[in-house]
């Protein structure tokens, strides 16, 4: 599985050219994408300005001597490259197991071409097998949970070391046990208008490629939809 997670993350990076204000995901995935973006700038003098969707992310890229501005010193992304949990037929996606769901949302929205690097593993039918994470303001956090709970989405906080999770934002985040999302875009409405979510996993329609690893080789899958 790490391999073909390698052969991805390599894939994506022929995406990348001189003078790109470039993306880089979160994940074990997007980490080899990370790490090859790095060896094209030490091997091939690749001229590129990155920005980062987590603090595990800026410390892999300052490591590699990975160009970096915030995503507010840039007006737009030329590429984006990250990894993603779920990823149905219609290029619905969920996002956030690593927790970085947000900032991951913030760089993708100004992004021309967004790019997911996966394994065949994370194809579906429908999303949802794997648990939604939902981003959550600290105040009033038990608040949103209760009303997850009455609603029957099986929530449970995200723990690490036995605390609660912080994310860099410093907010909680709700793991959903749906099983399956039936209709992702209008489920994805639902919680954007729900007070005390800051925002969730569901990525509908954003990406323009998916970069698929299996045992047959690497598929690029193109979205006709676009963002």
């Amino acid at each position: 599985m790490e391999n073909l997670k390698k052969i991805a993350g390599i894939k994506a990076a022929e995406f990348v050219t001189n003078g790109m204000v470039v993306g880089l995901g979160t994940g074990s995935t997007a980490y080899y994408f990370v790490e090859e973006i790095g060896r094209r700038i030490k091997e091939e003098g690749l001229q590129i300005t990155a920005v980062t969707t987590s603090s595990v992310t800026t410390k892999q890229a300052q490591g590699l001597n990975i160009p970096l501005k915030s995503i507010d010193e840039v007006d737009e992304v030329d590429v984006t490259v990250d990894g993603a949990d779920e990823v149905d037929r219609q290029f619905n996606g969920i996002k956030g197991g690593g927790g970085a769901l947000l900032m991951e949302k913030v760089v993708a929205t100004p992004t021309k071409q967004y790019i997911w690097v996966v394994d065949e593993s994370k194809m579906v039918e429908k999303l949802g097998a794997f648990k939604l994470p939902v981003e959550v303001v600290q105040y009033g956090a038990e608040q949103v949970f209760r009303r997850f709970e009455k609603a029957g989405y099986k929530p449970s906080f995200r723990e690490k070391d036995g605390q609660r999770f912080v994310t860099d934002m410093k907010n909680f985040i709700i793991d959903l046990d749906l099983g399956v999302i039936e209709d992702p875009i209008a489920f994805g409405h639902q919680l954007d208008l729900q007070v005390g979510i800051v925002e969730h996993g569901l990525f509908n329609q954003m990406v323009d490629k998916v970069i698929v690893a299996g045992q047959a080789g690497v598929q690029v899958l193109t979205s006709t939809k676009g963002k």
